[in-house]
């Protein structure tokens, strides 16, 4: 297999000449869809805009294919998860009489495991390496980490998890770790040499032993299909490739697929650039945007039609990608109808913004609308933490998706339990937690100081008084201090600010990889607290259970099965669908986000996810934003709406001002 051999062009199949098909194709497909499923041979690259029907499509080709008597061991399907693969296969089988059996499918990761079992020599793995999971992958980190002493350096040395997750986004956007740390997490770079270190003996470590992780399948099967041998053979057994969600893919895959068909460019591509928003995890958009550079002769086809949304939620959607410099020019069209227009709120702050949202809901209900059927969507997960409060008070069941609920969050959690020990000295489980964030202070520890302040009315000055050597005896004697000036503050936001001034270094601390997205949700907390006149009332709503149990059975009770709202994050509802969707802080500054923005490709990604946000609505669509923002740092500012939509032609948005009410 190693000798030389040449590249081959596959010959259209005799077979097809005359052939029956079982199909009524041009009466189940619409004409782009049509096109696309029975365009067989050559690069295809089919842009598939929001609810436009791609699946079916996929689904039909295969169909096709095999029809055409393409033997369906040739094919191979690439998706992102082995479910969708397994969907679009049975979906062709029952099309065609369970012929698609044999077609390769499943994802980038699966396709290369069996490759390399077969194949691995190449790049020296024998048929009997050992893969390793993400949580393998952190212990063999962790191990590391303490052989090199990493954990005992005087500065904090990012967790295991932390770690493995750098790691494998260096892989995956095939960037070397100098550039990532300072491109992104800065705040790590002086560790940069320790960091290069563990990873270099990270990779020795699995090269000795026969061992893969996730992203080594990909590198490893992007390496052997270097070799022109293996790439000529695995063409010529996957005589036809077809890739799901292109626009997801990162380098590496980009280049595996070029290497699978340099032996005969029968690849099809599917995938919306309007779509494009995990650069986070490594996936780039030049991929879609250059394919027919990689594929001289592309045939690009347009699917525009949309099945889902009503015609002026797709005229909003096309206004806004339509403002991208560089896009795949495609305009969704529905055959559905008209519909209301979509709204622009302009609420007056951030607590009127939810009391708009919530009353809403409640109003959608009435009409007949489930609740299942309606979704809140954000940008970043904080912008949720104030409307769940909201809709706990009035007992609307929901499920969040992307992120913690707000008081589910451990840094959130630590700065409630310094209020409640000052609220209630009795609460021994807050009293627990505050003592372990101590350096020096563990379990038993912390049972001998609560022995000691247990049943004293001001329990921080026992506190005070409690015997101690060394450091520790400094952690416990500040902490006592901060609680003497919590209990002394008049005011929630006050106590809040002693708090968080306090427990910034414990923040940094305990979660050196990530603290400056902790450090936003607290931000956000201090805005909330800000609001309240009582530090019980703060607590209280805090407090308040998620009513997916309680409300929900109220609900049962009246005959009804309606599920509950979603509040997801945006890149958590790509895909998803609902008939009523409210964009939450629609304003600039947070969508886009003044944070992490860094280039034009930043906002090209933002301006992209505003798309996905406004394509998940089917009939209702509500753009919320407040015109009064508190910033910590800035004080109170007035906010506008996202640039994204702001300017648009006046008959796009419906706009609304909402009239000053009492925010219960």
């Amino acid at each position: 297999m190693h000798d030389v051999v040449r590249r081959y062009t596959l010959r259209a199949d005799p077979r097809r000449e005359g052939a029956q098909f079982r199909i009524a194709y041009a009466e189940e497909l619409n004409p782009r869809q049509l096109e696309a499923a029975t365009t067989l041979d050559g690069p295809i690259l089919v842009v598939a805009g929001a609810g436009s029907g791609k699946t079916r499509t996929l689904v039909y080709r295969v169909a096709r294919l095999v029809e055409s008597g393409v033997p369906p061991g040739a094919i191979l399907l690439l998706t992102f998860t082995r479910k969708a693969a397994e969907e679009m296969l049975r979906r062709a089988s029952a099309l065609v009489g369970g012929s698609c059996a044999q077609v390769a499918g499943g994802t980038f990761h699966s396709f290369a495991h069996l490759t390399l079992r077969r194949h691995g020599q190449t790049v020296g793995l024998s048929s009997g390496f050992t893969i390793l999971d993400r949580s393998d992958s952190e212990d063999v980190i962790n191990l590391l980490r303490s052989e090199l002493g990493l954990d005992r350096k005087e500065k904090r040395f990012p967790r295991k998890q932390a770690v493995t997750a750098l790691y494998s986004m260096a892989v995956n956007r095939q960037a070397t770790l100098a550039h990532l740390l300072a491109e992104e997490y800065p705040h790590l770079y002086d560790q940069l040499d320790a960091i290069v270190q563990l990873h270099a003996r990270y990779v020795e470590f699995k090269a000795r032993r026969q061992l893969v992780d996730y992203d080594d399948l990909l590198v490893k099967l992007r390496d052997a299909l270097a070799e022109p041998a293996l790439a000529t053979y695995l063409g010529r057994q996957y005589r036809y490739l077809m890739v799901d969600e292109y626009q997801d893919t990162n380098v590496l895959q980009a280049d595996i697929v070029r290497r699978l068909a340099s032996a005969h460019d029968n690849v099809m591509v599917v995938g919306d650039d309007a779509q494009s928003i995990y650069a986070f995890r490594g996936a780039d958009v030049r991929n879609i945007m250059e394919f027919p550079q990689q594929f001289p002769g592309t045939r690009v086809i347009t699917l525009d039609q949309n099945y889902r949304s009503t015609q002026p939620i797709l005229d909003l959607a096309n206004a806004i990608i339509n403002r991208a410099p560089e896009k795949y020019t495609k305009n969704l069209f529905t055959v559905r109808g008209d519909g209301e227009r979509p709204a622009l709120v302009q609420a007056r702050d951030e607590p009127e913004q939810s009391h708009f949202v919530a009353q809403r809901i409640l109003e959608l209900r009435e009409e007949g609308v489930p609740l299942g059927e309606i979704a809140v969507l954000f940008r970043s997960s904080f912008h949720s933490f104030d409307l769940e409060i909201a809709l706990s008070r009035r007992n609307i069941p929901f499920v969040k998706r992307g992120g913690f609920r707000f008081v589910e969050s451990a840094h959130v959690k630590d700065v409630l339990a310094h209020l409640r020990v000052v609220e209630n000295p009795e609460d021994a489980v807050s009293w627990h937690r505050i003592l372990l964030l101590l350096e020096g202070v563990g379990p038993k520890s912390s049972q001998d100081l609560l022995a000691r302040i247990g049943g004293v009315p001001r329990p921080w000055e026992a506190l005070a008084a409690a015997p101690g050597r060394g450091r520790t005896a400094g952690e416990v004697q500040r902490l006592a201090q901060l609680l003497v000036d919590v209990a002394a503050a008049a005011t929630p936001g006050e106590r809040l600010g002693h708090i968080l001034a306090y427990y910034g270094p414990v923040l940094r601390r305990l979660h050196p990889e990530d603290y400056p997205k902790r450090e936003r949700d607290l931000e956000q907390f201090a805005v909330i607290a800000e609001r309240y006149r009582s530090t019980t009332s703060l607590l209280a709503d805090m407090a308040l259970e998620p009513p997916t149990d309680s409300v929900a059975g109220v609900l049962a009770g009246d005959g009804e099965d309606e599920g509950m709202v979603t509040l997801s994050t945006i890149h958590s509802a790509k895909g998803l669908e609902w008939h009523a969707v409210f964009v939450l802080w629609a304003a600039d500054g947070r969508f886009p986000s003044m944070y992490g923005v860094q280039d034009d490709a930043d906002i090209e990604e933002e301006r992209r996810l505003m798309y996905v946000a406004v394509t998940r609505a089917k009939d209702r669509l509500y753009l919320t934003y407040p015109i009064e923002v508190y910033d910590r740092g800035l004080g109170l500012v007035l906010a506008k709406p996202s640039r994204f939509v702001e300017g648009l032609d006046a008959d796009l948005l419906e706009p609304v001002a909402l009239v000053d009410e009492a925010i219960d």
